[in-house]
């Protein structure tokens, strides 16, 4: 391959499969520091990767914006879809990673006059690679390694295996600012809870959620016994989960759910000695930022899609026989979810401990220098 490389990388899943994706960012931009680098994602995705210094140009795709418009209009959606097309070749990559296991994407990168098609053929959905790997789902490793593999097979060195996120210092700035506003000096420690868990599940991202009842009662303790100072961070979508746990709490939070940008909510992350949050997203938003987190993962199968890499990072799942059920993208019917309900604050608590333990209560004042 010749030193001045155009790849283009399709992922229009959720925050944490884009995060998922740095290491290929990273290992191409080592092996072709020349290199441009463009990237297809969805709008909720956007943002998380719109300030990595690697990526030169962005494609948005929305799903639903498409079905709308072919609602109205299948001449329309011709037209829509021709000039996200033209969009692409416009660029003249040479070579595409697809991550999407998309017939669509398949098709748009034929169309776009990309040579060389390297992703998975998941369901037969995408019969123009030019270097496929087969695909029932992701098992027995992390999708990251399966990213990396890809690459590989592409002949690109391996270089990194690190998540890796950009934050704007105009939003490190302003939370530096809010967080001595409030001057946390009367405790040692700030720990942020995420109870909601991002967007990925849509209507099903109860079966990822612990109960707020026990976040209540965990951020009590986290209060009483170990002297924290203890957030709530969130989407907008999640502030009726704030207002239930702070209800249920003898002690009151600081309860960020909904008032922060991308930026802003990953600046407060860093400012922050653990977080606390279920598998998703803001799980690997905080790897990314460098937090060490303590993850709480029901159906879903840690080794696949836990932080990564583990190194630092603590993993709650409770034990029973169905889990992990999530498997090939499915999730099975389930009216216990057990793997959740079942869950005590005591698992949950233990390895947070553990953790301010370890560190031996670090004053916060040092992190925010």
């Amino acid at each position: 391959m010749s030193k001045n490389k155009k790849f283009l990388i399709i992922n229009i899943f959720g925050i944490g499969d884009v995060l998922f994706t740095t290491p290929m960012i990273r290992s191409i931009k080592n092996a072709y520091p020349d290199a441009a680098i463009g990237y297809i994602c969805n709008q909720r995705a956007f943002p998380v990767l719109e300030h990595h210094p690697d990526i030169n140009h962005f494609h948005i795709y929305e799903r639903d914006f498409f079905r709308q418009v072919g609602r109205l209009s299948r001449r329309d959606l011709i037209k829509a879809y021709f000039r996200f097309i033209r969009e692409i070749r416009s660029q003249h990559y040479d070579t595409v990673f697809d991550l999407s296991l998309s017939t669509f994407m398949n098709w748009v990168t034929v169309l776009a006059g990309i040579r060389r098609r390297v992703g998975y053929h998941y369901k037969n959905r995408s019969p123009f690679l030019t270097m496929s790997v087969r695909l029932k789902g992701y098992e027995g490793k992390h999708v990251v390694e399966y990213y990396l593999d890809l690459v590989a097979r592409a002949g690109i060195p391996v270089s990194s295996q690190r998540l890796e996120v950009s934050i704007p210092d105009a939003d490190r700035q302003w939370v530096q600012r809010l967080i001595k506003e409030i001057d946390f000096k009367s405790m040692a420690y700030l720990i942020c809870l995420v109870p909601g868990g991002g967007a990925s599940w849509g209507k099903d991202a109860g079966y990822k959620r612990w109960p707020p009842q026990r976040w209540a009662e965990l951020a009590d303790k986290m209060i009483e016994e170990l002297g924290a100072n203890v957030i709530l961070l969130g989407s907008e979508d999640e502030i009726s989960i704030g207002r239930e746990i702070c209800a249920a709490m003898k002690r009151q939070p600081l309860d960020m759910i909904g008032r922060l940008n991308l930026g802003q909510y990953l600046a407060f992350m860093t400012h922050c000695q653990l977080a606390v949050v279920h598998d998703g997203g803001p799980l690997h938003m905080a790897v990314a930022a460098g937090v060490p987190t303590v993850s709480i993962f029901g159906g879903v199968d840690e080794k696949v899609y836990g932080p990564y890499p583990a190194t630092g990072h603590a993993v709650v799942t409770h034990a029973v026989s169905c889990r992990p059920c999530y498997r090939e993208f499915r999730r099975p019917p389930c009216e216990h979810i057990r793997c959740l309900n079942e869950m005590s604050v005591a698992e949950v608590f233990e390895p947070v401990q553990r953790h301010v333990a370890a560190t031996k209560q670090n004053p916060i004042t040092r992190m925010i220098k």
